[in-house]
């Protein structure tokens, strides 16, 4: 009789820091359509927070990006309602 033998698939390796860092590019994405305040906070936060888990260059990007995102969308607001 054939022994079968059943192994897990192998993990991608995205870490916690990555998804963190990708949530943040994708919030400072959208706060410059939506709510730029809230998105860009939440893009600042989990950019720190990707930084601070592992993911430096970029998670400081994203959070660069998420306050970029803010002011911008804040900006687009502004000259849209004036």
């Amino acid at each position: 009789m054939a022994q079968v033998t059943t192994t897990r698939p192998a993990r991608s390796g995205v870490s916690a820091a990555r998804v963190c860092t990708i949530l943040g590019f994708v919030f400072a994405a959208i706060a410059v359509l939506f709510f730029p305040l809230l998105f860009g906070l939440a893009g600042l936060v989990l950019g720190i927070v990707g930084g601070a888990l592992g993911d430096r260059p970029l998670g400081w990007y994203a959070a660069a990006a998420g306050v970029a995102g803010g002011v911008l969308g804040t900006v687009l607001a502004v000259l849209l309602v004036s």
